[in-house]
């Protein structure tokens, strides 16, 4: 198992983007996918795509980040790949359901972001479960919901897709999000 404390850089940093440029050519460069919920975590055991087993424990001034590299000598680099980031975009239709809608999401301790009048639900599970707890607003028509992934490190205005629903029943529509 590789033990990491720190992190080196970015992967754009230019001191470490041509020495990876140089181990991508020989098939040197391994990937550790980390969800986007557990980036913020310091210490995490992970698994890159080649097998290699790792102990992340980071001092508490450093995060992981998508394209941070952990490890780089001369024959081999782990660089962290995030991915897509799931929202659950609700829009109220008016300001008491916003009100509604905002006592339900500090109840239940969902992580959220605000953009102009909606409210963005981090889903770190299925978009059916968050909607269920929501059936009374959804169901009633009180606020649209969308369903927006998002490239982690991206700003908020690049969605790379979004599925809308103004209809109460929580389902699956079988197109990937």
């Amino acid at each position: 198992m590789l033990r990491i404390d720190h992190v080196l850089g970015s992967r754009l940093d230019p001191d470490i983007s041509e020495g990876l440029h140089r181990l991508e050519h020989r098939g040197g460069v391994d990937v550790v996918s980390i969800p986007v919920a557990d980036l913020a975590r310091r210490r995490l055991l992970a698994t890159t795509r080649g097998g290699q087993e790792l102990a992340i424990a980071l001092p508490r001034n450093e995060k992981l980040f998508d394209g941070a590299v952990l490890f780089i000598d001369d024959e081999r680099a782990i660089v962290v790949h995030a991915g897509t980031e799931r929202w659950l975009r609700l829009a109220p239709r008016s300001i008491a359901d916003a009100i509604e809608l905002g006592y339900q999401a500090g109840n239940l301790h969902w992580r959220v972001r605000f953009e102009g009048e909606a409210l963005f639900v981090a889903m770190e599970g299925r978009a059916e479960d968050y909607m269920a707890r929501l059936d009374e607003l959804i169901g009633s028509r009180r606020i649209g919901v969308a369903i927006v992934d998002q490239e982690s490190g991206e700003d908020s205005d690049k969605r790379t897709s979004a599925a809308t629903h103004d209809h109460a029943h929580p389902h699956s529509h079988g197109h990937d999000h």
